[in-house]
């Protein structure tokens, strides 16, 4: 037995603006998040908004008076792709519910986000449960070739 037409469209309203008022939310923790990460050296301290972009860089502890200019920007890379990555986390989680919200009554293939898509491998690639990152195995590479370098100035 099918449901009133008027039950319907008011259900459908009501879905709707359930899914208004959550957007909105979203979009006003949004306005204010931001994320901080350190680099693992803990000598650069970066904070991301929530579309990603630089809003803070702190050089901690003067050791960057110390470190070469390679290792330097590795540990800020480093500090920004954290941030950039727990921001991005934190995006799905906020928005991932609501676009399954609007996608009811879609196609299969159209439910939800592919939020690899717009993330990339940002999200994955520096998720703390994996091993080494390619950022963090970028710095080890750095600093190797510098440890390198310096064993053949003192050598030679």
């Amino acid at each position: 037995m099918s449901q009133p037409m008027e039950d319907r469209v008011a259900r459908a309203m009501a879905h709707l603006k359930a899914a208004e008022e959550a957007a909105a939310s979203a979009r006003a923790e949004l306005d204010t998040a931001s994320a901080t990460a350190r680099s693992a050296d803990r000598s650069v301290r970066v904070s991301v908004g929530a579309k990603g972009e630089l809003t803070s860089l702190e050089f901690l502890d003067g050791k960057y008076r110390t470190m070469a200019a390679a290792q330097l920007s590795a540990a800020v890379l480093e500090a920004a792709n954290t941030a950039r990555a727990e921001m991005a986390r934190r995006v799905v989680d906020l928005l991932d519910p609501i676009t399954r919200m609007t996608a009811r009554g879609a196609a299969p293939e159209r439910m939800g986000v592919d939020w690899e898509s717009l993330f990339g491998s940002l999200i994955a690639e520096t998720s703390v449960a994996k091993g080494p990152t390619a950022m963090s195995r970028l710095r080890d590479e750095i600093v190797e070739d510098d440890e390198d370098d310096e064993g053949r100035k003192g050598g030679a």
